[in-house]
C-alpha cells in the first residue's frame, strides 16, 4: 500500500480498527504492541497514532458515538420534554438496535473478554466513564430547563448505566450461551430509570 495513501479517513480507520480487534481478541491486548496492529492494517505506526492516539483507544473506540448520543438526548430532545426520558428514549433504541453500547451485541462477547483480562482497558474505561459523565453534566449545566443538580444527576446516570451494562458483560463472559432475550435485558435498564426517577433509597 502506498504511504501515501495511508493516512486516509473512515477506511483506513476501519481497517486499523479490525486489524487490532482481531490480534487483541488472539493474544490479548497487553500482549500487542502498536507497531504489530500497523503491520496487519498494512500502514505505519504514525498513522495507527494519528486514528487512535492512545493504545487504549484501539479498542475502546465508541467513545464518540456514546458522546454524541448524549448531547443528542439533551440538546435535541423536543421542547419540555423531560432529560430523564430522553435518556431513556436512547438507551432502550440501543438496546433494540443491539448496539454494542448496550451489552447485548453477540459480537461484543469477545470484546468484554478482553477489557475484563485487561487493567490498562479497565482504567481507560473508567476514565471515559469520567470523560462521559463530564459531557453531560456541561450539557446538563447550559440547559436553562433542567432544574436538577447536573453533576449529581450526570454522576447517578452514567454509574447507574455502567453497573448494568458491566453485570451484562460479566454474565455473558462467563456464559457466552447466556440468553440475548431483549425484554430481560430491558427490564435490567428500566429498573435503571425507575431508581433514577423515585430515588434508590428504601422509603420508610
Amino acid at each position: 500500500m502506498p504511504r501515501t495513501s495511508e493516512r486516509g479517513g473512515p477506511q483506513t480507520r476501519a481497517r486499523i480498527a479490525d486489524a487490532a480487534a482481531s490480534l487483541f481478541a488472539e493474544r490479548g491486548f497487553d500482549a500487542v504492541t502498536v507497531a504489530e496492529v500497523a503491520r496487519a492494517a498494512g500502514v505505519s505506526s504514525v498513522t495507527v497514532f494519528k486514528h487512535f492516539p492512545r493504545k487504549e483507544d484501539l479498542y475502546l473506540d465508541r467513545t464518540a458515538d456514546a458522546v454524541e448520543f448524549l448531547h443528542a438526548a439533551v440538546r435535541d430532545r423536543a421542547p419540555g420534554a423531560d432529560v430523564l426520558d430522553s435518556l431513556r428514549a436512547m438507551t432502550l433504541r440501543l438496546l433494540e438496535e443491539r448496539h454494542p453500547l448496550s451489552g447485548v451485541n453477540d459480537r461484543s462477547i469477545p470484546f468484554f473478554g478482553t477489557v475484563a483480562a485487561s487493567p490498562t482497558l479497565i482504567a481507560r474505561a473508567r476514565e471515559i466513564a469520567a470523560e462521559l459523565q463530564r459531557t453531560l453534566t456541561d450539557d446538563l449545566t447550559q440547559d436553562p430547563t433542567f432544574k436538577g443538580d447536573p453533576a449529581l444527576f450526570a454522576a447517578f446516570f452514567i454509574a447507574g448505566y455502567s453497573t448494568v451494562l458491566v453485570n451484562i458483560a460479566s454474565r455473558r463472559i462467563a456464559d457466552p450461551t447466556t440468553s440475548t432475550d431483549l425484554d430481560e435485558h430491558r427490564a435490567s435498564y428500566e429498573h435503571l430509570f425507575t431508581a433514577l426517577r423515585t430515588g434508590v433509597a428504601p422509603k420508610p
